[in-house]
């Protein structure tokens, strides 16, 4: 049967008796600060008792009552103080009867952050929960781990992580009286993942008990009848144990070795799972009867296990020695199963002191053993862990969710810096890249629903198509009957997809577009583009070469279909020019059949030279990819290789969107290495209707991009309302100068930004 810890908070008849708590809890935990912890237990008495009913919260317990039982969970881990405050405050400020800039005003930012981050995580079961059973859109093993995911990116503090396990496990046990459904849904977010969170933090004395309790309201019948065949033989099991710990004792004794022999619980959702794992009987396990040695070093444990292996003999294949080998989250024992007096199976299970602490507090207990002061005691660090540390201990994979392939691509896959975790309105989790926007999230929910995008709005409110998602936003996505993707969508500039994932979709679906409608969109998008960067479009045969083709008309159906950018065009076109203006060799000699491996290798040498040196990926060899091959001017993104290093392909380029949809783990993000050594001086000038703050957003979108202005000079003409404007500004070529006129032709009341030449 589950056995819960008895409560301190059962003593507790009123806000008088807080003082003989304290004295208790601080017994778990001595350098507790007496003021601070009593101050937040006063905050939290008060507050419940002046706030408002609410009927949302009537069924749940006390929030004071809460508080203290969370906190006296967190003591037994020797938590720091404002890791107990928070714990007390922490359901108050859930139900609103606290506010948090109430708690950073009178606890501090640190306790206010934990607070803050708890709540997040609770906002996030919330969204999880109200999705419904009978919709997938992807398998429910695949949205647990997301939702685990989601819940670990926001964690930068282990302890926020520890105050949520302690918060559940409250309300896992204060379910027990409550309706067949409430049980149910609690327990089932425990089971799924509360509980292989504590395991992934290797806290196997919340483990146990979550498991358990969880198991109770999930598999009822399952577990009585478990509990019931444990509880008939509990008094002859018990018997049993004493006369082994006895005989145990008295060896080890005579043998000069001190160890502290008791009997072990065994768990019913493990004695379940070990039966439906072995398919076996209850009554064919081993391990019902089972003893603990604790003892005081490491040496001593391989010699009392020689001499249990003397006492009885052991059973083959029934022993493992994890501290030779330690699990994924560090557990360290050796485990060896024996047939014992009367012909029973044993199990005994040592280990050290120290072992054991981490066996049973995890994550927590590293720290009573990372330095000890003259008189042999253990500081308690303020702070616990860097990030850096956290991942490395939290965020393995264990036996409940499967074994990960390699530990890089486990790493990578919970890596905050790398994925965003978002909600859909119906409580799924989606993964996405960095970076995307609403219109990307769109399209990893399903083709057709980017396909018909008409807008979103994200945790409530409608945003651009511009906005980049955050962990933890509430998407909804707004379709149109018969809707189509725009070419728009494929500007790089405008930023309204950035995941290769969705422009390899975009493309895809104006490829299928009739070639006569393909030549006249990419022509109309063409000239646009040169229009707006007083570009002459004349050349555009001689920089047919470069794209293998013979003919412009072939050129604008390209476009059209979304397989070259009028950004890689207009980089050509500067190339172009530079290359006349010196009177270069033309850049696009197309290569003669005999000397494709020549040309190649100038691809390839490129990237030795420094002015296109590429960064963000440590000492790792480069290459750019022939696919593509991505010019210094283009927006980059690299993929691991498994024996070339690393592949830099252009952000839009087909090939790309594959790899990320197939192996999304070995995309990371590079970037040249310098800027260009000359700068680009260009006029340009803005057409709109007037309104207040339109020079401060233009002037905002420069100092983004970084670019410099020179000069401005602005007229307005009040009769008409309307408003032009003469900026001379620095860029460093027309990719970027692009970038800043389609950002600016964003902007609300703008008609037209667009490059002038002046005459000389």
């Amino acid at each position: 049967m589950v056995k819960v810890r008895e409560k301190l908070t059962d003593k507790i008849e009123d806000f008088t008796d807080l003082e003989q708590w304290f004295l208790r809890l601080s017994q778990l935990s001595p350098s507790l600060n007496h003021d601070g912890v009593i101050a937040a237990c006063e905050a939290s008495y008060y507050a419940e008792q002046q706030a408002p009913a609410n009927d949302a919260w009537k069924l749940s317990p006390s929030c004071f009552q809460t508080g203290l039982e969370m906190a006296e969970i967190l003591a037994e881990f020797q938590l720091d103080t404002e890791t107990i405050q928070s714990a007390i405050l922490y359901r108050c400020l859930r139900e609103g009867k606290l506010q948090l800039a109430d708690i950073r005003k009178q606890f501090g930012e640190t306790v206010a952050t934990l607070c803050d981050g708890v709540l997040k995580m609770a906002a996030i079961s919330v969204r999880s929960s109200q999705a419904p059973t009978n919709q997938a859109l992807v398998s429910n093993q695949q949205q647990i781990e997301n939702l685990r995911s989601m819940l670990l990116s926001l964690v930068d503090d282990v302890r926020v992580a520890l105050i949520k396990l302690s918060e559940r496990t409250c309300m896992i046990r204060a379910v027990k009286n409550r309706d067949r459904d409430r049980q149910y849904r609690v327990a089932k977010e425990v089971f799924e993942v509360y509980a292989p969170l504590a395991h992934r933090l290797g806290i196997g004395h919340l483990k146990w008990e979550l498991e358990d309790l969880a198991f109770r309201y999930l598999e009822p019948v399952t577990y009585k009848n478990i509990a019931h065949l444990l509880d008939e033989k509990r008094l002859a099991r018990e018997r049993y144990i004493a006369k082994v710990v006895e005989t145990l004792t008295d060896s080890l004794e005579t043998s000069g070795i001190h160890a502290d022999i008791s009997g072990r619980a065994k768990h019913i959702y493990s004695i379940w799972r070990k039966m439906q794992r072995k398919n076996i009987s209850f009554s064919q396990l081993n391990d019902i009867r089972a003893v603990r040695a604790l003892t005081e070093s490491v040496r001593e444990c391989y010699e009392v296990l020689g001499i249990v292996h003397l006492l009885w003999n052991h059973i083959p294949n029934e022993f493992d020695d994890y501290i030779a080998t330690p699990k994924e989250n560090g557990y360290r024992s050796l485990h060896t199963a024996v047939v014992g007096p009367e012909g029973q199976v044993i199990e005994v299970q040592i280990r050290t002191q120290q072992m054991h602490d981490e066996a049973e507090y995890g994550v927590c207990a590293h720290w009573a053993y990372k330095e000890t002061n003259s008189k042999g005691v253990s500081p308690r660090p303020v702070d616990f862990d860097s990030k850096t540390a956290w991942l490395r201990q939290a965020l393995e994979l264990h036996e409940e969710v499967g074994s990960p392939n390699n530990l890089q691509e486990e790493l990578h896959g919970y890596d905050s810096e790398s994925r965003v975790y978002a909600f859909t309105p119906d409580g799924h989790v989606i993964s996405v890249p960095r970076n995307a926007t609403a219109l990307d999230f769109a399209y990893y929910v399903h083709t057709e629903v980017g396909h018909s995008y008409r807008g979103a709005k994200v945790n409530g409110r409608i945003v651009s198509l511009s906005y980049q998602l955050k962990t933890g936003d509430l998407v909804e996505i707004f379709t149109r009957k018969g809707g189509q993707p725009k070419r728009d969508w494929l500007n790089e500039n405008l930023g309204y997809l950035n995941t290769s994932r969705a422009r390899a979709k975009v493309r895809q679906w104006f490829s299928t577009q009739n070639r006569e409608q393909n030549i006249h969109d990419g022509k109309m998008m063409l000239e646009r583009e040169y229009r707006r960067l007083a570009v002459s479009p004349k050349k555009l045969k001689e920089i047919l070469p470069e794209y293998n083709l013979s003919q412009v008309d072939e050129l604008y159906a390209e476009v059209g279909r979304g397989n070259v950018s009028t950004t890689q065009i207009v980089r050509a076109t500067q190339l172009l020019d530079t290359a006349s203006s010196k009177n270069l060799e033309l850049p696009f000699a197309k290569p003669a059949p005999d000397s494709t491996a020549k040309h190649k290798a100038g691809r390839e040498t490129e990237t030795a030279q420094p002015d296109i040196r590429v960064r963000g990926v440590g000492n790792l060899m480069t290459h750019l990819a022939e696919c593509c091959t991505p010019g210094k001017d283009d927006g980059i993104t690299g993929y691991i290789t498994k024996t070339r290093g690393v592949s830099i392909h252009r952000q839009d380029c087909g090939n790309l969107a594959r790899l990320e949809e197939n192996n999304p783990d070995r995309i990371i993000e590079v970037s040249w290495g310098r800027q260009p050594a000359s700068l680009f001086i260009s006029n340009i000038e803005v057409s709109a209707y007037d309104r207040s703050g339109l020079l401060r957003d233009i002037t905002e979108i420069l100092a983004d991009q970084s670019v410099n202005i020179l000069a401005v000079n602005t007229a307005s003409e009040k009769t008409s309302h309307t408003a032009n404007m003469e900026l001379t500004i620095e860029t460093s070529g027309f990719q970027q100068l692009g970038s800043v006129l389609s950002k600016i032709n964003s902007l609300p009341n703008v008609v037209e930004a667009r490059r002038i030449v002046k005459d000389a």
